[in-house]
């Protein structure tokens, strides 16, 4: 069975108030766009995908999309109505033309597997898959702000995509469509010049992202940060986030030995699935002889903003015999929440003994745990 998804990507996606079509924003460290073609290509029953997109930004569409053997590319239209139109003739054109297609949202990164599969099964038991959630909130209509009446919520669905039916019965419907016509998606479409279409159950996390709030719905990923450095250094310091506590040997480090830095690194490199500070700030590197850690860390949130995270909050443990930390860690608490550009609130430092238990408890080093929670 061959079986094409499409998704209509040339919208300007103006009501999210973003300086570039909302698609090409970046979300978990790619971009939407590219999730939501990632799901479709994921799967094995898509023979193909159809994307459409704006001639301004197909190379940069073209780049985000090049590591997707399956992607063939329309012109986007002034409407989704005629860029899904323009999809559909291109899958005409094709030497086998597929005998189902899938239309998606470009805007909708979240879909799962389960939807793609049910909605492929949908079509072809019925010839048409609608998704669709049973309206939970009650529905109304209104004039002037004021209601005017209400809907029966029983019966009412909101609709989502992917939306499929039989390629021949679409391209046929599309082709009917008039300058009278207007359509907000393609079961209305089919509706008007087919059959009724068949629904097909959702998922609430199937959203549609419209609005610049929206993308404050993104994934949450956590990582685990662990570092240790052994006494014996020659200066009578060590440094923990940033701050200078006199100590009897500093930490044996290339750089300035800022264990609780290090970690704090190493969580948030983990939780965007990143290399560790090992791979950024090698430690036969030169120029990170005695490098200021806290600067290092203000690296690694630009590195994780380049790839589409903010950090959210940091918890640190450090285990020490000595010196004592409970007089800094309000400052290395405020460090860290500076360099981060988050709250102190979501900054959290313990420090404890090992029990004269191991290394730790014979004083002959430090050893920080960290844990640090990411949005993308």
């Amino acid at each position: 069975m061959n079986i094409y998804a499409v998704i209509p990507a040339a919208g300007a996606g103006s009501r999210a108030g973003f300086d570039k079509n909302k698609i090409l924003q970046k979300m978990g460290g790619a971009s939407v766009l590219w999730r939501t073609v990632s799901a479709f290509a994921q799967n094995e029953n898509i023979a193909g995908i159809a994307v459409c997109a704006n001639k301004n930004e197909r190379a940069e569409i073209g780049r985000e999309l090049c590591g997707f053997a399956k992607v063939l590319y329309a012109d986007g239209g002034s409407t989704r109505t005629e860029s899904v139109k323009n999809a559909l003739e291109v899958l005409a054109a094709l030497p086998c033309p597929p005998d189902y297609v899938l239309v998606h949202d470009a805007a909708r990164p979240f879909v799962s597997q389960k939807i793609i599969d049910d909605c492929i099964r949908t079509v072809r038991a019925h010839g048409s898959a609608v998704c669709a959630l049973p309206c939970t909130d009650t529905l109304v209509h209104a004039q002037n702000g004021i209601i005017t009446g209400s809907y029966d919520r029983e019966t009412a669905f909101t609709l989502q995509t992917p939306q499929g039916f039989g390629f021949a019965e679409l391209l046929a419907a599309y082709r009917k469509i008039t300058p009278a016509d207007s359509f907000t998606d393609d079961s209305g479409v089919y509706a008007k010049y087919v059959a009724p279409p068949f629904l097909f159950m959702g998922e609430k996390s199937n959203i549609k992202l419209t609005f610049r709030e929206d993308f404050a719905m993104n994934e949450t990923r956590t990582g685990i940060g662990v570092d240790t450095h052994a006494f014996g250094a020659e200066r009578k310091y060590i440094v923990l986030g940033g701050v200078r506590i006199d100590a009897p040997t500093g930490l044996h480090a290339h750089s300035d030995g800022d264990v609780l830095c290090h970690a704090v690194m190493d969580a948030l490199l983990s939780a965007a699935g990143l290399p560790d500070i090992g791979h950024y700030f090698p430690d036969t590197d030169p120029q990170y002889k005695g490098a200021d850690s806290l600067a290092l860390l203000g690296k690694v949130r630009g590195i994780l903003e380049v790839h589409g995270f903010a950090v959210g909050n940091i918890s640190a443990a450090i285990v020490a015999e000595a010196p004592k930390l409970a007089p800094h860690i309000q400052k290395m608490k405020q460090n860290i929440a500076d360099v981060l550009q988050i709250s102190e609130r979501a900054v959290g430092i313990s420090a404890g003994t090992n029990e004269g238990l191991g290394y730790l408890g014979r004083g002959e080093g430090i050893t920080v745990i960290a844990n640090a929670l990411i949005r993308g």
